[in-house]
């Protein structure tokens, strides 16, 4: 099915893409795998993100950010110890830093996705010219929402991660112009036409 240029990579991205990329996130924990995903990205590959994930399931309690925010010292040693883990204590701290982050969002906006959800009004965004493949790696939404979740606590949360995460959760619908995808996401959800965003490139 894929017919993005960077899903053709190898079967885990196929299957990353053709199922999940874009597709919109309104469960809070698919929500904040996809948010940590990000974040523990930063500086690596995608490809390695999609072969550890099973093991990132296992470490952060498949992702429960109550679970999770409960952590203490003994838990980041644990994580670090896990055979195939990223051994980065900051990354560590950082995912259990912002479950953290996630409760108190939920507590003022009754669930980290209507936090999400609530920068696009809950459509998808269409951007101009996203469907011809000229995407950026951040915009001036993702600047403004990441900002925004730096001053709640966030971490790992710079605009380029959190444009890659509003891509992922399916606020920004960036599959090309003839992608199956596309137009399947199109046809099933809620969707606007936006304009161009003070996008870097």
């Amino acid at each position: 099915m894929s017919c993005c240029a960077w899903a053709d990579v190898n079967e885990a991205n196929r299957r990353y893409h053709d199922t999940e990329w874009g597709v919109p996130v309104h469960d809070d924990r698919q929500m904040f795998e996809h948010l940590t995903l990000e974040c523990l990205q930063c500086g690596l590959s995608w490809d390695l993100m999609l072969k550890k994930r099973e093991i990132f399931r296992k470490c952060f309690d498949n992702f429960d950010y109550d679970r999770i925010a409960a952590y203490d010292e003994a838990d980041v040693e644990r994580i670090m110890h896990t055979e195939g883990m990223i051994r980065s204590p900051r990354k560590i701290r950082a995912v259990i830093g912002n479950a953290r982050c996630c409760r108190k969002v939920r507590e003022e906006f009754g669930s980290l996705c209507a936090y999400v959800w609530s920068w696009s009004k809950g459509k998808t965004l269409l951007y101009r010219g996203h469907e011809d493949g000229d995407i950026p790696v951040s915009n001036g939404l993702s600047d403004r929402m990441s900002r925004d979740m730096k001053r709640r606590g966030f971490r790992y949360v710079g605009p380029v991660t959190v444009y890659s995460h509003l891509q992922a959760c399916g606020i920004i619908n960036d599959h090309g112009g003839d992608c199956p995808c596309r137009r399947r996401l199109i046809t099933g959800n809620p969707t606007v036409t936006a304009e161009r965003d003070d996008e870097v490139m």
